[in-house]
């Protein structure tokens, strides 16, 4: 996957993508001190279109005040429109937006306060996460031996760069062991969620996912619940066992760069019918179709590039 792009929007300006750079002692380097979102645009009929743009900006600047950030000068708006303007600067259309707002200019004595808060936002080209044959396939997981974080270890509903030593540390262990994503399970021994999506699971027609507690609370995870809602499917947040996983219809994860797919194995045991069950494909179907465009139901979650 190549990340290369024309330009990178730095601190409300656009800069060629060789000059969005950052000074080797900054502060988010050395102690991770950073937040981000991941964003899609997606080609349209219309043109490029930026899938719920307000949620994810929003999201950006309550992570900064969940971590303690004060006096921001950065605002939902500015993350907003800075997303729009890289992605027409680049004249995108199928791409992954990256904002990331980093202590910068102090924090070296483990203080928020004494730093400040800059913003960066790049965007690359992006298709499927998992590869396209994976929609109907599904991939395969596993149950991590990493455990996700408590919540009183760290503030877990905040998308802080740091939090994701936990990610690349299961997801590297379980693709080293030739599985394609890792489930993590909460301190108390209840599925979590995976290295980068939601998971829900379905058992004689109902959905069931685990209480947002100990979880990231998902744009895509909301936007899943409203689908199958709408579809006519009941979901019920519940604490969940990894035998449950093992026992289920059917289990999918979501997330932004992962979108919809389903979950064909866990720990070698098949699920359901060993690929995508049909609720997950009914559930994928229609969120496809909401993100190009071709749903006027959920034609608000889509931002026009203009």
């Amino acid at each position: 996957m190549g990340m290369e792009s024309k330009y990178v929007w730095m601190n409300g300006e656009l800069v060629d993508f060789e000059k969005a750079t950052l000074h080797f002692l900054t502060p988010a380097l050395h102690y991770g001190m950073a937040l981000f979102e991941g964003i899609r645009s997606y080609k349209t009929d219309a043109g490029a279109s930026i899938f719920r743009l307000q949620e994810h900006s929003e999201r950006l600047i309550e992570s900064a005040e969940i971590v303690g950030f004060r006096n921001l000068k950065w605002t939902p708006k500015d993350i907003y429109q800075g997303c729009i303007d890289v992605v027409k600067a680049n004249g995108f259309g199928d791409c992954y937006i990256r904002p990331l707002l980093y202590l910068t200019d102090g924090g070296w004595n483990l203080n928020v306060d004494l730093g400040q808060g800059s913003l960066g936002i790049a965007a690359w080209e992006w298709n499927n996460y998992f590869g396209q044959d994976t929609l109907d396939k599904g991939i395969r997981a596993n149950i991590s031996s990493f455990t996700r974080h408590h919540v009183n270890v760290n503030m877990t509903k905040s998308k802080v760069a740091g939090n994701y030593n936990n990610s690349f540390l299961a997801k590297t262990e379980s693709v080293r062991l030739g599985f394609d994503e890792a489930i993590l399970l909460d301190p108390q021994g209840y599925v979590a969620e995976c290295t980068g999506e939601n998971i829900f699971v379905v058992n004689k027609g109902v959905i069931y996912t685990p209480a947002t507690a100990p979880v990231l609370e998902g744009i895509t995870r909301y936007s899943i619940a409203k689908i199958a809602n709408d579809l006519g499917y009941e979901i019920k947040e519940q604490a969940l066992s990894r035998d449950q996983l093992y026992k289920a219809d059917e289990v999918f994860v979501c997330g932004t760069a992962a979108e919809v797919i389903g979950l064909c194995e866990i720990d070698f045991r098949t699920i359901g019918s060993g690929k995508s069950g049909p609720i997950t494909s009914k559930i994928q179907k229609v969120f496809h179709e909401a993100i190009r465009g071709n749903d006027p139901r959920y034609a608000s979650w889509c931002t026009p590039v203009k």
